[in-house]
């Protein structure tokens, strides 16, 4: 059976959009968890369906839009699917190969331990261990220390590389800050161009209510990676051995299999440090990796939950947020997070809003379809800042009208709400999005405009009192205007507003079919129409006529709020006028105004005292 690969799943992180001959299969499936189906053609399935173990993908790797096949695959159900797989193999190396620089740094660090008579031994810890087994490159050097202080270490270093006549390229100690969840001290120090971090082991306790350690001790290699957050960031490289160090006795095991399980039981390490939730989720996204299913059951459990909003601080939460969104693959790590129930608990919402039901799952929903659909446009249509703030404004869609009251009853987009208080994110990324979706409710009435049979007509889009004298000589000269202004607005994100708004236009994608190819051809057709129209940063156009230049024209002698009105008109005469030249523009401005003033006196002797004496003498 043939099947043809999109991007959303659990497992190795594909959606299957499975086509045969004769009819269509269920477009994606979960691993281990019944849900609600959608067939290829975006239509949801009256019967549920699950994907249980064991499974497995053929060798070969596929990636978004390839065809390909799955062995020893079940599929059955009415409407539905069970698939029957063996668990993904991960491809992980037996040894750590180093680089040319990395042996540089191990030998230095070892020559420092010969040098002095330590006896102590390093053992470089967690990420790195885990990305140089399978295969990837790593530059974050941590080296835990058996029984030193890091910053005792890095003098002993600095002066065995200052006896050999070897520069110190620099040295920092990072003191403890619980504030930003540093919760001990770091060394570290540059080595060769590479920054070394360096701590001792140790073995921690928690107390109830905080994620800071309340005590730290020197640790054994054991106790030390039981407190990691996964075993597969648990591996040690001992570097006076030249060996890899699995203490909890299943990291390589569990890093060939492709899951996140932690060292201890997942309940109590969640409680110690309910971090590590979102860690757990990051990571299986990251990887393509499969949440345990124990972890699963705690990490959903009210009592972490909680834990996560008491003892993490909004910065942290915000941080592995915005880690997820940025990476490889946010719609996974967002549908993690769903799954579990840990929305509202990571994007809580002003008390004066409740989310409605099925909120989280719409959210993500809009944030796959984004996804997608930046597939198939393509990643170079939207540089790495557009692409992020894409998916959280596609993200937050079905939040873009709720509004709560300020202290002075002014109404604040709960958008807003939650990227500076739930995430402690930056003010733009707020104003960013919030942005996007006003400039997205735009792009709805002008859509009809920029794509085949379109049944709306501009005049029914309103331009403004403001612009009334403007002369548009065309439909296609206040769609000029209307657009331009628009794209002014948003300057470098009008794509992704128009992305948006294609989620939304002809019909939204959560109540109808959903066909990433038709959408696509939507927002190429729009965003041609719009180049077209010699738009594209429209923003960055001078008006041919300064400031000085309008009031010397208008004769005014003054500036400020009459000379802006007329700045804002000239733009849209000049939108409305593209081959306009500046003398052409300070014609209209003298003849617009004097027609204006003209209109005004009128009005004002319509409205004088004497009229009004002669209307009441008519009236009596």
């Amino acid at each position: 059976m043939g099947f043809l690969f999109s991007q959303r799943a659990l497992l190795l992180d594909k959606v299957l959009l499975l086509r045969t001959i004769d009819h269509a299969l269920p477009q994606v499936f979960r691993n281990r968890v019944t849900w609600q189906a959608r067939n290829t053609k975006g239509a949801r399935l009256r019967a549920p369906f699950c994907v249980g173990f064991p499974f497995r993908f053929s060798l070969k790797l596929y990636t978004t839009g390839q065809k390909g096949t799955l062995e020893r695959t079940r599929l059955s159900g009415s409407e539905g699917a069970t698939m029957v797989m063996s668990t993904p193999t991960v491809h992980v190396r037996d040894t750590i190969e180093l680089d040319e620089t990395e042996e540089k740094i191990f030998e230095r660090l070892l020559g420092t331990l010969d040098h002095y008579g330590l006896k102590t031994e390093l053992r470089v810890a967690g990420g790195w261990v885990r990305d140089k087994l399978l295969g990837k490159e790593c530059k974050d050097i941590d080296i835990a220390l058996e029984n030193m202080m890091g910053s005792k270490f890095v003098e002993k270093v600095r002066d065995y590389l200052l006896s050999m006549g070897e520069e110190v390229q620099g040295i920092a100690i990072i003191p403890s800050n619980p504030d930003q969840s540093k919760h001990l001290e770091t060394a570290r120090m540059r080595i060769f161009n590479i920054w070394v971090d360096f701590v001792n082991l140790r073995c921690e306790e928690y107390s109830d209510d905080s994620r800071i350690p309340t005590m730290q001790k020197y640790g054994t290699p054991e106790q030390d990676a039981l407190r990691r957050d996964l075993t597969i960031n648990s591996l040690f490289y001992n570097i006076n051995t030249k060996s890899v160090e699995d203490w909890t006795n299943r990291g390589i095991e569990d890093l060939k299999c492709g899951k996140i399980v932690t060292p201890l039981p997942p309940k109590d390490t969640f409680m110690e440090d309910p971090l590590r939730v979102l860690r757990a989720i990051r990571f299986a996204a990251r990887f393509r990796f499969i949440l345990d299913e124990q972890l699963k059951e705690a990490a959903a459990c009210d009592e972490v939950k909680a834990a996560l909003s008491a003892k993490i601080s909004r910065e942290r939460i915000g941080a592995e947020i915005d880690l997820m969104i940025s990476g490889n693959q946010p719609v996974q790590a967002m549908t993690y997070i769903c799954d579990l129930k840990l929305f509202w608990v990571v994007f809580s919402l002003h008390p004066q809003c409740e989310p409605s039901e099925g909120c989280d799952s719409d959210c993500v929903t809009y944030l796959d379809c984004t996804w997608n659909l930046i597939q198939l446009v393509g990643h170079s249509t939207f540089n790495d800042e557009q692409r992020r703030l894409s998916f959280y404004a596609a993200m937050f869609l079905p939040l873009r009208k709720t509004m709560y009251k300020d202290r002075k009853a002014k109404d604040i987009p709960v958008v807003n709400y939650i990227f500076r208080d739930s995430l402690k994110q930056r003010v733009s990324d707020a104003e960013t999005v919030v942005n996007l979706h006003n400039a997205l409710e735009k792009f709805l009435s002008l859509l009809p405009h920029f794509v085949p049979k379109g049944d709306a007509k501009l005049a029914e889009v309103d331009l403004g009192r403001e612009y009334v004298d403007v002369p548009l000589t065309s439909e296609e000269s206040k769609l000029r205007v209307l657009t331009g202004f628009l794209l002014r607005e948003i300057k470098d994100f009008w794509r992704v507003a128009l992305l948006m708004s294609i989620l939304l236009y002809p019909t939204d994608v959560l109540n109808k079919n959903f066909k990433p190819e038709d959408r696509r051809a939507l927002f190429v057709e729009a965003e041609k129409a719009i180049n077209n129209l010699g738009l594209d940063r429209v923003w960055d156009g001078k008006p041919l006529l300064n400031g000085k230049e309008i009031m010397d024209a208008l004769q005014l002698k003054s500036g400020g709020p009459v000379v802006s009105k007329w700045q804002r008109k000239l733009l849209a005469w000049q939108l409305a006028h593209p081959s306009g030249t500046a003398e052409e523009c300070r014609e209209w401005l003298k003849e617009t105004h004097s027609s204006s003033t003209r209109s005004a006196g009128y009005m004002e002797e319509l409205n004088g005292p004497n009229n009004k004496k002669s209307k009441t003498e008519d009236c009596n």
